[in-house]
């Protein structure tokens, strides 16, 4: 059975409503949870952006499904601390947490006042510190010379066995080049097409573990009611990768996507008024080879659809999925 989870939005909810909305979401059927480690929002009217970590340790507390993160260690995390989060909270939840490791965004990141570098050095330090985070989980006392620098740290906290340390890729390119070392992958949701290219990428290359895939959906009464929740809070899926990677500040995200038409909006959101319809868009897309579904209500009211995630959407995914 193909694992059914809640995305939790640090970028649309104040930490203390999304609490609340992951313990409603165990409780509605869903098998785990992930969130994603931001600095800011996407837009000025998503309003929110929690710290993850501090987040989590309460989210795991409060509930007793598996939780996982997407961060990226290298430039607003050294990889050292980011090691420690992970394993101290692998320790306190034995085998309920996975992270997920990413090269960044720069509205994340810019706040360092470091320069925001290229793409390949971005890679290369997100393959170094995998290496360190990995090493300092399995107890080693490690040094490393780099696109990061790192003297004699060891972690003293330690879970007994390390979690998994998946990699997060939108592009098969990348998927490709994080095979060798991904325990798993999550993406994102696009066209088949290039679902189906990502998955290849990264089985063809080696890569291991689950295939988990993150989709943004509106559902609600009517789809003009959908459409508009998409174009109030997911304007900026009309900004695509690489100038996603490289915008700085939520505002600079809703003025690349002012004007922007709902064709090209709902080519990154999947909008339905009936659960069973929108059910049937996310299983066109799981198809590609996945495992595990995240499933993203883009609104800020996460009640009324988690609600109808217990009542229609859930069993009729999994009626629908293999």
């Amino acid at each position: 059975m193909v694992f059914l989870g809640y995305h939790a939005s640090h970028e649309q909810l104040p930490p203390s409503a999304l609490l609340t909305a992951v313990q409603d979401a165990e409780a509605a059927g869903f098998d785990g949870a992930m969130c994603s480690d931001h600095l800011a929002p996407w837009g000025v009217r998503q309003g929110e952006s929690g710290y993850a970590w501090s987040w989590l340790g309460a989210a795991l507390a409060r509930t007793s499904f598996s939780f996982g993160v997407v961060t990226a260690p290298g430039q607003r995390y050294h990889p050292v601390i980011a090691a420690q989060a992970i394993g101290t909270l692998e320790e306190m939840f034995p085998g309920r947490f996975w992270a997920c490791l990413g090269s960044g965004e720069a509205m994340n990141e810019h706040v360092t006042g470091d320069p925001w570098p290229p793409k390949g050095f971005r890679d290369d330090r997100l393959d170094e510190s995998h290496d360190v985070i990995s090493r300092l989980l399995a107890g080693e006392e490690v040094s490393h010379e780099g696109t990061v620098r790192v003297h004699r740290a060891r972690l003293w906290s330690r879970p007994a066995e390390p979690p998994p340390l998946f990699a997060a890729a939108v592009a098969s390119e990348t998927a490709a080049h994080v095979a060798g070392w991904a325990d798993g992958l999550v993406t994102v949701a696009q066209d088949r097409a290039a679902l189906e290219d990502v998955v290849a990428a990264y089985r063809g290359a080696g890569g291991r573990g689950p295939l988990a895939l993150q989709t943004h959906v509106a559902l609600a009464e009517d789809r003009e009611t959908a459409l508009a929740i998409v174009r109030d809070q997911w304007r900026h899926a009309a900004v695509t990768g690489p100038r996603l990677w490289d915008v700085e500040q939520p505002e600079d995200f809703d003025a690349a996507a002012k004007g922007v038409d709902d064709e090209t909006l709902l080519k990154s959101v999947l909008i339905a008024s009936d659960a069973r319809d929108l059910a049937a868009q996310i299983v066109e897309r799981a198809d590609a080879g996945f495992d595990r579904i995240y499933l993203h209500h883009v609104g800020k009211e996460q009640g009324p659809f988690i609600e109808r995630a217990q009542r229609e959407l859930l069993p009729a995914l999994r009626e629908l999925l293999p």
